[in-house]
């Protein structure tokens, strides 16, 4: 299994708006992102901590809808 990288709030916030996502709302530290085709994921950014494994993985599979290693070509790519 391919190794998730490490990322911040912030930068998977930058990440998803080059891939074509905008920012809908924000509610206190949550920013809500949806892309033209529908997609909707919620994304917490505290400070600059990073975001747990597990969340990544959820939003990669069930918001994104991206296979994992399909998501790690892009982000190699949006870096």
């Amino acid at each position: 299994m391919p190794q998730l990288p490490i990322i911040s709030g912030k930068d998977f916030i930058k990440f998803l708006l080059s891939v074509g996502f905008s920012i809908v709302r924000i509610n206190g530290s949550h920013h809500r992102l949806k892309h033209p085709d529908g997609r909707v994921t919620t994304i917490p950014v505290h400070t600059n901590q990073d975001l747990p494994k597990g969340l990544i993985r959820k939003i990669i599979r069930e918001d994104l809808e991206y296979d994992l290693n399909e998501f790690l070509e892009i982000w190699n790519k949006h870096k």
